[in-house]
């Protein structure tokens, strides 16, 4: 609850937490019902675990979720860097279990709260070429691993173009760089990557290690050449990281005009810029 509220003082769009519907863990949604009462703004996302259990367990823990966080949910499927994760066949079969669950018998999100305003929003990591169809179809967002500007673009170009071919509207669709940051070293730290500081691979996924103000040069870089819409930052060591990300980084940005400086809206949705989706059921429903 300390950090995500440390996340919600620098205006970050949401956390990430492991493990929804796992064999073995933590109660995810129950944990995200106690954040979400800690905290009004930032998003809550969960992922769902490299071994589900169930398909239609993970469907009824999303349902849950949904009702605990209400407009400010969301869930991540897709393997991360490193992990095995659920196989392409296994998330598709999530997601209909899962939308089945979250929708009302109008379409609208199951939240618990008739006033809520948006559905979950949708995260895929883009880890082969299963994932990546997927991300394109159903997703709100896609993770892409780049240690470029210019791989990260032709990343999302693709996605944006398997959005189009599947009948979606491709500005629906976000694009985010996965990386993971190791601020523990300071600016001295920096590892030259690509002309400059910048990411590195690594057996996890791309990793950026240097200072907050590296990393701001590196955001302000990549958002420069329009490469993504965002990043999705995974702290190596999340209390110290963090809190240099959000003090550091973060202010930086800010003082550069690149970063809000208060929430224009509540919904997790509205901070990512996207719309609420039609109902699925209501073009059943109408008639001639």
């Amino acid at each position: 609850m300390e950090l995500a509220r440390l996340a919600e003082s620098g205006g970050l769009d949401f956390v990430t937490f492991d493990g929804l519907a796992a064999r073995s863990g933590p109660d995810v949604p129950a944990l995200l019902s106690r954040v979400a009462s800690a905290t009004g703004r930032v998003g809550l996302v969960a992922a769902i675990a490299d071994d589900p259990a169930d398909p239609r367990l993970v469907a009824t823990a999303l349902a849950a979720l949904g009702r605990a966080c209400h407009d400010r949910a969301g869930w991540r499927g897709g393997a991360p860097a490193g992990g095995r994760g659920p196989d392409a066949a296994t998330l598709e079969q999530v997601l209909e279990e899962a939308e089945s669950a979250v929708d009302g018998p109008d379409g609208d999100a199951v939240h618990g709260d008739p006033g809520a305003d948006a559905p979950l929003v949708r995260l895929v990591d883009i880890t082969g070429p299963g994932a990546r169809r997927i991300a394109a179809r159903r997703a709100d967002v896609a993770l892409v691993r780049a240690v470029s500007p210019a791989q990260a673009e032709r990343e999302g170009d693709e996605l944006r173009s398997l959005a189009a071919e599947s009948g979606r509207d491709p500005r629906s669709l976000r694009v985010l760089a996965a990386l993971r940051v190791d601020l523990g070293g300071g600016e001295s730290a920096a590892e030259p990557a690509h002309g400059g500081g910048g990411p590195r691979p690594s057996a996890r996924g791309p990793l950026y290690r240097g200072g907050p103000v590296g990393l701001a040069d590196l955001v302000t870089a990549w958002h420069g050449a329009g490469a993504v819409d965002g990043f999705h930052l995974t702290p190596v060591a999340p209390r110290r990281d963090l809190e240099r990300l959000v003090n550091g980084t973060v202010a930086l940005l800010q003082h550069r005009g690149l970063f809000r400086t208060f929430y224009p809206g509540s919904t997790l949705r509205e901070h990512l810029g996207l719309a609420r989706p039609a109902p699925r059921r209501s073009a059943a429903r109408q008639g001639p």
